[in-house]
């Protein structure tokens, strides 16, 4: 009989919902409940930007503090790699600059705006053997956390279009032999999204 209960109500909830809906809907509590990688963004403006846009990324000299050194320049690579697939017009620099450098380079190439970024916070718990040998410290084990911190700033006028900061927090499932900088990718492809205005 109580196979029959449940059965009956898998069936009446595939009626009224796309497997695909299930599917992002047990993915978005998973991830809210740490068992996967968490990101989250707290934009400061909602003002969307064209498709067109031309965006130059640069990300700033600054050595987030916590543990683990992620690369120099991870947070401009990934954000390349997330506004690319929705903005057609974008570059970034090669290493990581000065707020006023990153402004001259932009300028340069004539971009509309410069998304210009920074690893504010980095934390690479043990999630190796080898990372226990290392450390071996029980209060070190557990899920990576980053905080990213970004300004748009429109390069004619030097006015800050946007300022947002996300934080990203690894999964139980997820967290072994990761990293700070594996965590960014995802959030930092949703911000772009969300500059466009287009629903995940």
């Amino acid at each position: 009989m109580r196979n029959l209960f449940l059965l009956l109500a898998l069936l009446g909830l595939s009626g009224c919902m796309k497997v695909s809906d299930l599917a992002s809907g047990a993915e978005y509590h998973l991830r809210d409940a740490g068992v996967l990688d968490h990101g989250r963004t707290e934009r400061m403006a909602s003002r969307r930007l064209q498709q067109d846009s031309f965006i130059y990324i640069a990300q700033g000299h600054f050595v987030p503090p916590g543990h683990g050194y992620p690369r120099p320049n991870v947070v401009a690579e990934e954000a390349f790699k997330g506004f690319v697939q929705y903005f057609p017009l974008v570059r970034r620099a090669k290493q990581p600059l000065g707020l006023e450098q990153a402004m001259s380079e932009a300028r340069s190439a004539g971009a509309h705006y410069l998304l210009y970024s920074r690893f504010a916070y980095s934390d690479d718990r043990i999630g190796t053997e080898e990372e226990w040998e290392d450390q071996e410290a029980l209060d070190r084990l557990g899920t990576d956390r980053a905080v990213i911190q970004l300004m748009l700033i429109e390069t004619n006028t030097r006015f800050l279009v946007d300022s947002a900061r996300i934080r990203s927090r690894g999964g139980f499932l997820t967290f072994y032999d990761a990293q700070p900088q594996d965590l960014i990718g995802p959030p930092l492809e949703d911000y772009a999204r969300s500059l466009l205005g287009v629903a995940r």
